[in-house]
């Protein structure tokens, strides 16, 4: 079951790269040649049967996949029906981010680029993006926000380890969203012989179709998955949504599948009546943030909010333009859960199953402690747990935990 009754593979984003009255390419003139030469190789790359050997190769024996999934009897029972975990964070350097990256290395590869910027928020995009450039043997330049860096310090050093430059972003909130800002900047400086790798579903087409592309592999793989385990169909699929990568790759091979409850979680931070949040599909607005048309936390002069979450990979003030559209069509549910809530998740895992998780799928962990026990002890929820949380044990400790 689709939003409108037909097979939604393969028809969204549409030609213009829409989907529906969300996405599009709001960029300076200078980009317009970069993102079609970029969606032509794109295409180019996803019927190449080389390129698609060579893809499947490095996410099998480099990366790792296919993750596992997991049941986790103890946290079930707690919460009062049959969980599973999609092992994201089992991915080779802790996150499913590196299956965009490696994707998006190839590409570059063949587009003959040899130079691979970013942005990342917690981290992990930009160690994976760093990866994919070790790996390849491309240089690798990192943008983030200076609180990020504070904050991360872990990632930026392992980043550093594999041979990328880490330039902290000191304008603005200092976070991711003025880390894609500089990375924007120095694309359209270096356009030439330079890779941007987006590392959500956001920004202009092509990129948040290709960032799905590159990560519904997870979704592929848990449908099978949980068919195997189960026999059916899951009832829900939760997982966290900041940009929204990690959830739209396990949410695509359901789309069609009515009877699959989508839930996606944003960061609920200190509450959204304080203003202090990273939610713009629950509290925001449809804008424009970064090449595309998409719900955006604005104030009511149409100016970008600061957003805020003690998670720093969801803290962004927009959202995918995919979501957005899901949203308005019914098809994903949109829930919140704050710093606090998610912070009790992270503890509870923790101690029920043995898995240090990053805070960003803890917010997912936080929704389905709540919804559990209305599905009944029968009911099965997938949690997209989409990396580990190593990054995270200082900002934990240093909460409370």
């Amino acid at each position: 079951m689709s939003c409108d009754g037909s097979s939604y593979y393969g028809r969204h984003p549409d030609a213009n790269g829409k989907f529906g009255i969300y996405g599009g390419r709001f960029v300076p003139e200078v980009l317009m040649s970069a993102l079609e030469e970029l969606e032509e190789a794109f295409h180019k790359f996803q019927r190449d049967k080389e390129s698609q050997k060579a893809l499947d190769l490095y996410l099998r024996d480099y990366a790792g996949r296919p993750t596992p999934l997991y049941y986790a009897a103890r946290f079930s029972e707690r919460v009062g029906c049959k969980v599973y975990l999609k092992r994201e964070d089992l991915v080779h350097g802790g996150a499913h981010k590196l299956n965009n990256t490696l994707g998006q290395g190839l590409l570059a590869l063949r587009m003959g680029k040899r130079r691979l910027i970013a942005e990342t928020g917690a981290g992990q995009h930009g160690l994976a993006t760093a990866t994919a450039g070790a790996v390849f043997g491309l240089k690798t330049e990192i943008y983030m926000g200076e609180e990020d860096v504070e904050r991360q310090r872990h990632n930026v050093y392992r980043m550093e380890l594999l041979g990328a430059e880490v330039h902290s972003v000191r304008s603005g909130s200092r976070t991711l969203k003025d880390a894609i800002n500089e990375a924007l900047r120095d694309w359209i400086a270096n356009v030439r012989h330079t890779y941007y790798v987006l590392g959500s579903v956001v920004g202009p087409h092509p990129y948040p179709l290709i960032v799905r592309e590159f990560q519904r592999v997870i979704g592929k793989e848990l449908k099978a998955q949980i068919l195997e385990k189960e026999g059916r169909l899951p009832d829900a699929i939760v997982a966290c949504i900041g940009g929204g990568s990690n959830a739209l790759g396990a949410f695509y091979e359901f789309i069609d599948d009515g009877g699959v409850r989508l839930v996606g979680v944003e960061a609920g931070g200190r509450g959204l009546d304080t203003g202090k949040h990273s939610a713009p599909l629950a509290a925001g607005k449809p804008g424009i943030l970064h090449g595309a048309y998409t719900y955006i936390l604005q104030d009511q002069y149409g100016q970008i909010q600061t957003s805020y979450s003690v998670s720093a990979g969801l803290d962004y003030p927009g959202v995918g333009p995919e979501h957005a559209y899901l949203m308005d069509a019914g098809r994903i549910e949109v829930a919140t859960a704050t710093d606090m809530e998610a912070v009790e998740a992270f503890r509870l895992l923790c101690h029920l199953e043995g898995i240090i998780p990053a805070l960003e799928p803890c917010h997912a962990l936080a929704h389905v402690v709540k919804m559990g026990g209305t599905l009944g002890k029968d009911g099965v929820v997938v949690v997209n747990l989409s990396g580990r949380g190593d990054k995270d044990v200082e900002v934990v400790r240093r909460f409370g935990g």
